[in-house]
């Protein structure tokens, strides 16, 4: 028993004597912060970004292919079997004499060199592929950028909108518990009814129940937020700002030549036409001959010692001289492929424009929907307070019942509720616009 107790205090020291795991600190995001997050910490849009990397490293290995090459070889012989000559005898009759010659040496270092002057084109298509490549790729990040932009709007916009939808429940449920609390003190003194008093108790009843939800929404919305912005969910954070409307004036037809202009889309679509131009040429070039220079020195011993007239060597020049007479109509079967890739990239240049447009004016129609919902849902607002104010009045003096109350404080609750989420549409309608425009974060041509 004794040792158990000494035991247990021991684990007591121990535990109570480590280290406590420092907590983190608590930051600030605004939607700067946030997007400025997400573009330097997200693991996919940091991922996205490795591919151009990717394809400036191909670049550079086109262009290598135009430089001369080198490479050194040493080689040890470990065993060989030695050519025997035999010569005729100079005398009548006799024997001939047989003789053991070393033609190979036990150790070589050779030097190759090799050149290419002319490939029909072939170094240079591949070059240019590659570049183009290169910056089709950089329209790709540029489009992963404005996407990973405009989620980080919408993420940041829908936080703001659960944290005050929150705000409109707790006021609806406090306006209620009022209520009820006015109900029960005239039922006390028998100015009110049983029936009343229940009714006012079920509307605080049921208002609770989407409180917890609210609550929830926001706790949901705020680990959404900070895995998009590559945080750890465990991260404390304090976000900073509000619902707000500033009217922005936008023209259609304008946007919609800034779209065609713009979307990173079709300019990786010109891109991939051009790479598809070169292939054509370099399947052409197999017709071509190729003209390259290459050489060798070679250097040899039958012992590994750098004494004086051990090692012999020699060398050679080549210019080498390649012309195809017949390569099983490949070279036609490859432009064909290459001719029908343009092809079906200008199809696709074309469905691609329709589909952009169409964004273009999606988020345009949505853009003044929720401007139109938002101002109307404005002017609600102030009407429903009266309402409910007369409301309140009115049941006092007997002249409605707890459910005209009731009802005048449900459209209370729905007028705000639709301004919160008007103003909600309207963001993420304009962040919408703007990535369909193809517009940076920082540019502010709507505004």
């Amino acid at each position: 028993m004794r040792k158990t107790s000494a035991l247990v205090i021991a684990l007591l020291i121990i535990l109570g004597s480590s280290p406590a795991v420092p907590a983190q600190e608590k930051i600030t995001l605004t939607l700067e912060k946030c997007i400025d997050l997400a573009l330097s910490q997200n693991p996919f849009y940091l991922a996205a970004q490795e591919r151009t990397d990717a394809a400036q490293a191909r670049v550079r290995q086109a262009a290598a292919q135009f430089f001369p090459s080198l490479s050194a070889q040493g080689m040890q012989n470990l065993d060989e079997k030695v050519f025997v000559l035999e010569f005729p005898s100079f005398i009548p009759g006799g024997r001939p004499t047989r003789m053991a010659i070393d033609f190979t040496r036990d150790y070589q270092v050779s030097l190759n060199f090799s050149l290419p002057l002319y490939t029909g084109g072939r170094l240079t298509s591949g070059y240019r592929s590659a570049k183009f490549s290169y910056l089709s790729t950089q329209e790709s990040s540029r489009q992963t950028t404005n996407e990973t932009v405009y989620n980080v709007k919408r993420g940041f916009s829908n936080f703001l909108l659960a944290k005050q939808l929150v705000g409109v429940t707790e006021e609806a449920l406090n306006l209620a518990e009022e209520t009820l609390q006015n109900v029960q003190n005239m039922y006390e003194v028998g100015m009110a009814s049983r029936l009343d008093l229940l009714r006012a108790e079920v509307r605080v009843a049921n208002l609770k129940p989407p409180l917890i939800q609210a609550r929830n929404s926001v706790s949901i919305a705020e680990l959404s937020l900070k895995t998009l912005l590559g945080l750890d969910v465990a991260q404390p954070v304090e976000i900073s700002g509000e619902m707000t409307y500033t009217p922005v004036e936008i023209n259609l037809e304008e946007s919609l030549a800034k779209a065609v202009l713009n979307r990173p889309e079709l300019s990786q679509l010109q891109y991939q036409k051009q790479i598809a131009g070169e292939m054509i040429k370099i399947a052409r070039a197999d017709l071509l001959p190729t003209i390259a220079l290459a050489g060798n020195y070679n250097t040899w011993a039958d012992r590994f010692v750098f004494a004086k007239n051990t090692w012999q060597s020699f060398y050679a020049f080549n210019l080498v001289l390649n012309i195809p007479l017949f390569n099983g109509l490949q070279t036609p079967a490859k432009v064909a492929e290459s001719q029908a890739l343009i092809r079906e990239l200008e199809f696709t240049e074309k469905g691609l424009i329709n589909n952009i447009k169409f964004e273009v004016q999606a988020a345009y129609l949505s853009l003044n929907n929720a401007q139109e919902t938002l101002l109307s849902q404005e002017k609600n607002i102030d009407a429903a307070q009266e309402s409910v104010r007369v409301a309140e009045l009115n049941y006092s003096e007997g002249l409605i019942t707890i459910t005209d109350l009731g009802a005048a404080q449900i459209a209370l609750s729905e007028a705000r509720i639709n301004y919160l989420r008007a103003i909600y549409e309207y963001t993420v309608s304009l962040a919408q616009l703007e990535k369909a425009v193809g517009l940076g974060w920082k540019e502010s041509e709507l505004n």
